[in-house]
């Protein structure tokens, strides 16, 4: 047979404690009574009670200077305030102290069963608010769980991109054609975009979003020293606002640099001529930002065919599309700008 769940009455006045227990008793409580507010607290540390219904008036304090020192405990039993006083700001106060519910004392004495009442509600709201308590502790420990491990995902799918980019690398050095050269060279910086979001990801605490500034100053760092042994010097300067960025987005954002980037870097300035490109990145309005890639070059207002094979401007045009935007080209006296507003 189970156990009566144990309440706790504290109440000054005796009489009217055996009163209360031999209703709660007929309820299916096992009633304790304390005469005092000291004498309540030390019996809750027995541990064990379901419930306390607290008197309001007793010699010394009040109900709620006992409430206040219940509520302060480590996972407190829920507390029915009882209160003779008729005056609703006394019932209010109990509430906004802690109190699960409160009762008003009758002279008929039907207030006890009342109590049995809301004893009981607040048995039951306090299983559910544990039970709530507990599945919330499951989700927030299945989340940590599943963002460890798609850190470790990160970590491999970096590490396993930047071994591609080796091979292309030494397959690079294995071929003699200059076009074979510089289409592998143009897949390793494509292969060092995307993994250079992994490697952001598998070292940070927020696996959902990439901040954007410090990603693009690493991939901007690759671009140069991929650039330089090419060859060709020319600074790249990055102005980047403070923003998150969706992991997705990021990728493609990245692929979209790399590519305007290199573009800059192929045809915006004659052999021999130096040049800076800038890469802007910052908040566009609201839940917006626009990317631009701009030189000061001998320009392309982006139309007309595009020099080389087209393959860098179909990858901007697919990547801009997974961004939800596309890349225009803005009127200019000399130079290019690329740009694109995109929703974050």
């Amino acid at each position: 047979m189970p156990e009566k769940p144990r309440v706790l009455y504290i109440d000054d006045d005796p009489g009217l404690a055996r009163l209360v227990a031999r209703t709660l008793n007929a309820r299916g409580f096992d009633v304790e009574h304390a005469a005092s507010g000291e004498e309540g607290l030390a019996k809750l540390d027995e541990k064990g009670f379901a419930a306390v219904a607290l008197d309001h008036h007793m010699p010394g304090h009040s109900g709620l200077d006992v409430l206040a020192r219940i509520r302060a405990r480590e996972s407190p039993p829920p507390v029915i305030y009882v209160t003779g006083s008729e005056d609703s700001r006394v019932a209010v106060a109990a509430l906004k102290a802690g109190a699960a519910d409160y009762v008003f004392k009758d002279v008929a004495g039907h207030f006890r069963e009342l109590l049995a009442e809301a004893v009981h509600a607040a048995m039951e709201g306090e299983t559910l608010r544990r039970a709530k308590e507990e599945a919330d502790r499951e989700v927030r420990e299945a989340r940590d769980r599943a963002e460890l491990m798609l850190q470790e995902v990160n970590h491999r799918v970096a590490n396993s991109l930047s071994l591609v980019a080796a091979l292309t690398r030494m397959q690079m050095s294995a071929v003699s054609d200059e076009s074979a050269k510089a289409a592998l060279k143009e897949m390793q910086a494509r292969i060092n975009a995307i993994a250079g979001v992994h490697r952001r990801l598998y070292t940070s605490q927020n696996v959902r979003a990439v901040e954007i500034d410090a990603y693009l100053k690493g991939l901007i760092e690759e671009l140069e020293a991929a650039m330089r042994s090419g060859g060709r010097s020319h600074a790249i300067r990055l102005a980047a606002g403070s923003l998150l960025v969706p992991t997705d987005k990021a990728v493609s954002l990245g692929v979209i640099v790399t590519e305007l980037v290199t573009n800059a870097y192929k045809y915006a300035y004659p052999e021999g001529v130096s040049g800076e490109i800038l890469v802007e990145v910052a908040a566009h309005g609201e839940n917006e930002a626009r990317l631009a890639v701009e030189d000061q070059g001998v320009g392309w207002s982006g139309e007309g065919q595009a020099q080389g094979s087209g393959l860098g401007t179909r990858i901007v045009q697919a990547m801009a599309r997974n961004l939800q935007s596309n890349v225009e080209f803005a009127a200019r006296s000399c130079g290019t700008r690329a740009e694109l507003v995109f929703p974050l």
